[in-house]
Order: C-alpha cells, then sequence, then structure tokens
C-alpha cells in the first residue's frame, strides 16, 4: 500500500483571530514548566531541550534517567540507552533491575501532551488526501462484536461484511481483521478462510483479566488452534497499579509463548493496557514499555468496556512509546486504538497523529489499528459523499 502523507495537504492550523502564527506553535515544555519558544535558538534553550522528556516535540525523547542507572547482572543500563535481547533479559529476569528501568523513564508533562493532542486535533487536510485517509482508516479496522450476546449467525454476518464491507466498490479497502470470543473464532475462519482478512480473538479472562495464568495460557491456546492469526490479551492492572511489574511481564512472555502454532509459526500478540485504569499518563508509558520488553507485537488502549477508552492524547502517548522503543532495540511495535471512535474525523485525527509522531513507518495495518464495531459505518458513509457529492443516511449502509 501507497504510504499516506497528509503533510502537501495539511492547511495552517485555525487559529482566533488577532493571534499571531508564532502563538499557535506548539510549545515545548521543560520539566520544570517553562514555556520555552520554539523557534529560540540559544544555549539556555537547546540545553532545557535536551532535559525534556519529548512529550510535545518530535524528536527522540532525551531521558532524565540516564543519570539513574540500573545494573543487571555485570551491566549497567540506563534508561534511554540501547538494548540489545540480552539486556532486556537481563532486565526481566530481575525484579529490582525491571523496576529500576521502568521508573527511571521520564515523567510525562500531562499539560504537554494534552496540548499536543488539542494541535494535532485541529489539523484540517484537502480532499484528495481526506479520501486516501478514509480508504486507509478502513484497512486498519479490526471490525469487532464482543457482546455477551454474540451467536454464531452474528460472527457469521460480521465476517461477511468484512469480506465485502462497501458493495458500490468491489475490490475496494477491507478491514484488517474481525475480533470475536475464543469460543467463536472457528465460525470466523469458516467464513473467512484465507480470503486476506485475519481472525483476531481476545482472550486471557477478558475484559478484566482476573483469572489464573493457566486459564489464560488455556484461552489463548483454544484460540490459536481454532484458527486465530491474532491474540489480544489484557494484562493484569492490580499486578501492575500494585507494583508487580515482573508479574505483569510473566504473563506476557507465557501467552507469547501460548501463540505458537503447530508449525512453529506464531499468532501475532496485541497486549491491551486499559488505559482508563491505569489512572496517570506515568503508568501508561510504564505499561507500555513493560509490555514491549515482554514481547508484545502490538500495544493496546482499551478493551472498549472501561471509559475512558482511546484517547487522542493517550494513543499520541503511545505512539511516543513505540517510536523509542524501535529506536532503542531496532524492534517496531504497532498501536491500536480501541474504543470510542465512531467518526470519520476522529479516525483521521488519529492517522495525522500517528504520522507526525511515530512517523509513515506505522501508517500500515501491520502497525496501526482500529478496534471498533461503527466506525466502518461512517467511513462508507464519508467515502460516498466524496466520491458521489451526495449524502447518504446510516439506513443506506449495512448494520453487523
Amino acid at each position: 500500500m501507497t504510504r499516506w502523507d497528509p503533510l502537501p495537504y495539511v492547511s495552517r492550523t485555525r487559529r482566533r483571530p488577532g493571534l499571531s502564527a508564532e502563538s499557535t506553535m506548539p510549545r515545548i515544555v521543560p520539566h520544570d514548566g517553562e514555556h520555552v519558544d520554539p523557534s529560540a535558538d540559544n544555549s539556555t534553550v537547546s540545553k532545557r531541550r535536551a532535559q525534556t522528556s519529548g512529550w510535545c516535540c518530535n524528536g527522540p525523547v532525551t531521558t532524565r534517567a540516564a543519570l539513574v542507572p540500573v545494573v543487571t547482572g555485570s551491566t549497567t543500563l540506563a534508561t534511554g540507552s540501547t538494548l540489545t535481547d540480552a539486556d532486556i533479559g537481563d532486565l526481566l529476569s530481575s525484579a529490582g533491575a525491571l523496576r529500576g528501568y521502568l521508573d527511571g523513564l521520564p515523567g510525562v508533562d500531562a499539560v504537554g501532551l494534552n496540548e499536543r493532542a488539542a494541535v494535532l486535533g485541529t489539523r484540517s487536510i484537502k480532499r484528495e488526501s481526506k479520501l486516501y485517509a478514509i480508504d486507509l482508516a478502513m484497512s486498519m479496522l479490526d471490525l469487532t462484536t464482543l457482546e455477551g450476546k454474540d451467536t454464531p449467525a452474528r460472527v457469521r454476518s460480521l465476517c461477511r461484511r468484512a469480506l465485502h464491507p462497501d458493495p458500490t466498490r468491489p475490490g475496494g479497502p477491507r478491514p484488517a481483521a474481525v475480533c470475536v470470543y475464543p469460543d467463536l473464532v472457528a465460525v470466523a475462519r469458516e467464513v473467512v478462510g484465507d480470503d486476506g482478512v485475519a481472525i483476531a480473538s481476545v482472550a486471557t479472562g477478558f475484559p478484566s483479566g482476573r483469572t489464573s495464568l493457566a486459564v489464560k495460557l488455556a484461552d489463548t491456546t483454544e484460540a490459536v488452534a481454532a484458527g486465530a492469526d491474532e491474540i489480544d490479551m489484557v494484562i493484569d492492572r492490580g499486578a501492575f497499579l500494585a507494583g508487580d511489574f515482573s508479574l505483569v511481564a510473566e504473563e506476557v512472555r507465557a501467552v507469547k509463548a501460548a501463540c505458537q502454532r503447530a508449525d512453529g509459526t506464531f499468532a501475532h500478540l496485541k497486549v491491551i493496557l486499559e488505559t482508563g485504569e491505569l489512572s496517570t499518563y506515568d503508568n501508561v508509558r510504564r505499561a507500555s514499555w513493560l509490555t514491549m520488553l515482554a514481547g508484545a507485537d502490538f500495544i493496546k488502549t482499551s478493551t472498549g468496556k472501561v471509559t475512558p477508552a482511546a484517547t487522542l492524547p493517550v494513543t499520541l502517548l503511545m505512539l511516543q512509546a513505540v517510536r523509542d522503543f524501535r529506536s532503542a532495540t531496532g524492534r517496531q511495535v504497532g498501536v491500536k486504538a480501541a474504543g470510542g471512535i465512531r467518526s470519520s474525523k476522529d479516525a483521521i485525527r488519529y492517522l495525522v497523529t500517528v504520522h507526525e509522531i511515530a512517523g509513515p513507518d506505522w501508517l500500515t495495518p501491520d502497525y496501526f489499528r482500529f478496534g471498533a464495531s461503527s466506525l466502518l459505518d461512517d467511513l462508507i458513509r464519508q467515502s460516498l459523499r466524496m466520491r458521489t457529492g451526495g449524502y447518504v443516511g446510516a439506513d443506506y449502509v449495512a448494520q453487523d
């Protein structure tokens, strides 16, 4: 798929009458709270930029924690330094080292993060780029049904819709995956076959994660054996908030191992942080790094069962985490924003944020997803409107 680059089509940031262009520029906010003009260029500003956590700018994160080294065996690591596989193994094998590393991550400037997300949320793009973005968002969808009332018939209907989302555009974009409960994976596989739409399954005691590791592993093994291409697991938020980072990491590693198929290949593992229960941005960042160190292929905002679910600031924060994790390790991890994203406008805001924060390498279904059920309806309506010039009602679009 051709990469989407919104920059040639991005309009100027809207500003209130009487404000200069400079007054609408995003500000770099150091940890001491003083606002710094990014157009300035002097040694004091440069020094302060080097000390910030990077939450209000696009450059690599330079951490304060370089002053707090973590000793693992014979190795001394500083948060923000390059990590080899051996370094990660040392961190995961020592509860103290892992805690020291995660506690050494720089604090998140909440005000700066929210301001940055607000600025990106006001971006306006031209028609050509908007059309491409709508198609791209459709190709990034995990079309989802996760209700206690789900039936085989409902799952079959969802899968047929994933294969042919817009009857007016044969050969048009399709969702990346359908997401169902483990006991319905086989039903989904019967309909989808190997036609290019992946089967994702929630597991590990979704949505609470409050069950034994043995049950979580059995849940995962059952889904993979039934044909799941991707597993969406939930972390034990209670253990995380209690500071038992090693337990969380061990469970992620165990579930990752359970994703192995009989032929030796692995289903992709998406790890749900349930950010609405993590209380602080600092915890979101720690949980992102913790699960990536433990082997997550994707980090996911939410189950969709807790409010708030996905928000633009939290997703921005997680995108910064995967960007910096790749800089440190060389391994690229995806992000999935799930819950509460219902309109094309919302989806485009997220895509602009992906481009600006993580970069174009993440503008692909392999590294960014939307977890949604109703978003597809609006994407199809907006696509029809832009291609035909006429509005269509909600009843025109097939419902799940």
